[in-house]
């Protein structure tokens, strides 16, 4: 199939363009044009608001009157964007006799250039057209890339830039510049300048410049939030970093829908942790990291929810800090933050708590050894980790330190995921309710008046929500 459009990038700073046409329209070409720096002249009777003040502060020159065919003359690029077909057409054809390129809005079929929709990494620009097809599905494709393409990249493009000949000329084979140019732009200099320390990436690739620096690749360790299951709540950044490692190193509650997201060939290592069932101690996956890395591999240690919210994240990366390992932290949605929304109970809420407290209830020799009298005070929400276990002691101490029986208690089970159940009571019935249809870990427990606005705000359904009989997730209508 042959191409009706020829892709180009073609410069107009300080050329003369014109655009006819004062509307919304309009000043969305002259501003691509001017962000390109041309020499603009619109002509047009009135203007938008926008472009009457860009007019006043002499950003173009405009000419307040109707279209005439003279206005053609000496342009290297014309827009046609009035809301006349016909004085369109007009224009399209004078254009055309004196080999100007011309856009037509509306009209592909009189244009003979198309301006594409554009996503903006400045030097770094891409350009997505669907030709005379569908602007519509161009915008979209732009959209889903706008997802894949960090804003970093004109960054690093400038610092690519900068160092182009000293490259050429530290590398004198066209393969080992190749193989340079890969190790910065997929690894640790990349994201570096993505994360915005400019400064640490460039004492990375001066690292890499060095003698010798092709001979041993020191790796990083990519610290990712996996967030509490759904695989739409991970983030950009996560999603780019856990396709490019070569190393995934993941716990037990990390929904696998999550690890399939993982490239392929990434070789995998279990660590995860059960009740009384470890299968790694800590302090071996703290030295396991360290050493990975140290042997050149790109390592995403991915773990459920956030790692720095009961993740144990510090611990790992204290001692990849304390070895001069590169790192970096990307955090994910906590389970008590994506749990709450996806079971519709607000964590705070003006007229019911005006605090939120996250704590564990992991028992210890048979206890939970938490601030009871702090928990017990009015106006805040209590999220308990890892306490299904633990809920009979959770209900007695709050009890016993004066949080009503009445208080209303919501249980998540593997929230945000198409297993979710929510079971609803209060700290004097919740132990029956679990009694008698016990949940499945893992399951988060909420305490507080927030909870009574569930029945209002609920909106995520499963087959597991006794509510609703469906079979995958739905919006709950009301």
């Amino acid at each position: 199939m042959t191409l009706e459009f020829l892709p180009v990038f073609l410069s107009v700073a300080d050329r003369p363009c014109l655009v006819v046409g004062g509307g919304a329209t309009a000043q969305r070409k002259l501003t691509s044009l001017l962000r390109a720096g041309a020499a603009v002249t619109l002509v047009s009777p009135q203007l938008t608001e926008t472009l009457t003040r860009q007019a006043q502060a002499g950003e173009f020159r405009h000419q307040p009157r109707p279209f005439e065919p003279t206005d053609v003359r000496g342009m290297k690029l014309v827009i046609a964007a009035t809301d006349d077909a016909t004085v369109n057409r007009q224009i399209a054809t004078l254009a055309k006799a004196q080999d100007i390129p011309v856009n037509v809005v509306d009209d592909p079929d009189a244009c003979t250039f198309l301006l594409p929709s554009i996503i903006d990494r400045a030097p770094v620009i891409v350009a997505v057209s669907s030709g005379k097809t569908s602007p519509v599905l161009a915008r979209l494709l732009r959209t889903r890339l706008e997802a894949l393409i960090p804003a970093g990249y004109g960054r690093l493009a400038d610092l690519c830039g900068r160092y182009r000949t000293r490259v050429k000329d530290r590398f004198s084979d066209q393969r080992d510049r190749r193989h340079f140019w890969d190790r910065v732009l997929e690894g640790a200099v990349a994201e570096r300048i993505f994360a915005g320390q400019v400064e640490e990436a460039e004492a990375a690739i001066e690292r890499e410049l060095a003698p010798g620096a092709l001979d041993h690749d020191l790796g990083e360790v990519y610290l990712v939030g996996a967030g509490p299951g759904d695989p739409d709540l991970l983030t950009f950044r996560a999603l780019r970093l856990m396709q490019q490692a070569d190393v995934v190193v993941y716990d037990r509650l990390v929904a696998e829908p999550i690890l399939a997201m993982t490239r392929r060939d990434a070789r995998r290592i279990y660590v995860g942790k059960e009740r009384n069932n470890h299968v790694m101690r800590q302090e071996e996956i703290n030295r396991m990291l360290a050493d990975l890395a140290r042997d050149g591999h790109r390592v995403l240690r991915l773990k459920g929810g956030d790692p720095f919210i009961f993740g144990r994240g510090g611990e790992e990366i204290d001692t990849l800090a304390a070895e001069g390992i590169p790192f970096q932290v990307i955090p994910g949605i906590t389970a008590a933050s994506g749990c709450a929304a996806y079971a519709g109970i607000p964590l705070t809420h003006r007229d019911y708590a005006q605090s939120v407290t996250f704590v564990t209830g992991h028992l210890k020799d048979g206890s939970i050894n938490l601030n009871w009298t702090q928990l017990a005070q009015p106006g805040q929400t209590i999220v308990f980790y890892m306490g299904l276990v633990g809920l009979p002691i959770i209900v007695r101490e709050l009890i016993a330190h004066g949080v009503a029986p009445a208080m209303p208690v919501a249980l998540v089970q593997q929230g945000t995921t198409h297993m979710q159940r929510v079971y609803t009571g209060t700290l004097s019935d919740i132990l029956g309710v679990v009694e008698a249809d016990p949940p499945k870990p893992p399951t988060l427990i909420i305490v507080g008046e927030v909870v009574k606005l569930r029945d209002k705000l609920s909106w995520f359904r499963t087959f597991e929500d006794p509510r609703q009989g469906a079979t995958t997730p739905i919006l709950a209508e009301h």
